[in-house]
C-alpha cells in the first residue's frame, strides 16, 4: 500500500503568495525525484461543528488561514530514498528554515501514514 506525508500548517494570509511560491518549487523537486502525488490546499470551509476544527488544531491566529498538504509515495521505503534527495537538492536550499520561511516552523504538524483504503485516484 501507498504511504504519505501529511501536513497541516498555519500561514499569515499576507505570507500565502510566498507560500505558493516556495510549495510550487516542493511539488517540482518532489515529484522529480520520485513523489507519485503532491498536493497543497489553502483552507476554504473551516467551519466544521464536529470533531476538532483545523482552524483550533492550527492555533490559528487573526490573519491566518490553514494548508493543509500531502505527498504519496510507494511505500514508506520510497517515501524515505525520495526524502534523502529532497534534503539534498540546491532548490530547496534557500527554502528550508529561517526567516525566510512564510510561516512559524514551530508550528507545522507533520507525520508519516500508511494508506489502509484506497479507492483509486494517484
Amino acid at each position: 500500500m501507498k504511504y504519505v506525508d501529511g501536513f497541516v500548517i498555519a500561514v499569515p494570509k499576507r505570507n500565502l503568495p510566498a507560500y505558493v511560491r516556495m510549495a510550487r518549487v516542493g511539488a517540482r523537486v518532489w515529484r522529480e525525484h520520485g513523489a507519485l502525488d503532491y498536493k497543497e490546499c489553502v483552507g476554504d470551509d473551516l467551519g466544521a461543528r464536529m470533531g476538532l476544527p483545523f482552524p483550533r488544531l492550527a492555533k490559528l491566529k487573526p490573519g491566518e488561514t490553514v494548508v493543509f498538504s500531502y505527498i504519496v509515495y510507494r511505500s514508506r521505503a520510497h517515501r524515505d530514498r525520495v526524502n534523502a534527495k529532497v534534503m539534498k537538492d540546491p532548490r530547496l536550499a534557500g527554502s528550508c528554515g529561517g526567516k525566510s520561511m512564510p510561516f512559524d516552523m514551530k508550528r507545522l504538524t507533520y507525520g508519516g501514514f500508511r494508506v489502509v483504503v484506497d479507492a483509486g485516484g494517484c
